[in-house]
């Protein structure tokens, strides 16, 4: 499956678009089991740490994560808690190739959502998962991380 970036504008127009809820009744086990097996494929090969559904154009609030090994897919995510301290780091996203730059972050999140199941969770996150959380957070919310990186910076051989 490809993933959208905003060197096409059409593509762009779509992850600039806040994502509609994940309705758990229009999919089966089966099918959502298979959503997120195309999404994890398409993540790790593109060695991404996560990967929003607006970024392979599904217009579903549910995205993916793979972070110190573990996986992570969650449903109609919110992040409900943000610490004040915050941490500088240099980021980048499949959907923008070629770009990085330092975006400040929370250095702590408390995400809520559902899992596979539609069985509610909680995830209280830090460092690198927090950050993670947040960008792909913001991806379903119709932001990319170069509206907030304080610079950016192109990687000359992409």
């Amino acid at each position: 499956m490809n993933i959208l970036t905003i060197k096409n504008k059409k593509e762009e127009s779509v992850l600039r678009v806040k994502t509609a809820p994940f309705d758990f009744a229009f999919y089966t086990k089966p099918q959502i089991t298979e959503l997120l097996r195309t999404m994890r494929t398409t993540m790790t090969a593109a060695s991404g740490v996560g990967l929003a559904a607006n970024q392979i154009g599904l217009n579903s609030s549910v995205f993916v994560a793979l972070v110190h090994n573990k996986f992570y897919a969650v449903f109609n995510p919110v992040i409900t808690e943000m610490s004040v301290e915050t941490e500088m780091l240099d980021e980048g996203c499949l959907s923008v190739p070629g770009t990085y730059g330092p975006t400040s972050r929370a250095a702590r999140v408390t995400l809520i959502g559902a899992d596979r199941n539609s069985r509610p969770l909680k995830i209280k996150a830090r460092g690198l998962l927090a950050r993670v959380f947040q960008h792909e957070v913001d991806h379903l919310n119709g932001v990319l991380f170069i509206d907030k990186a304080k610079e950016l910076h192109k990687i000359s051989n992409i």
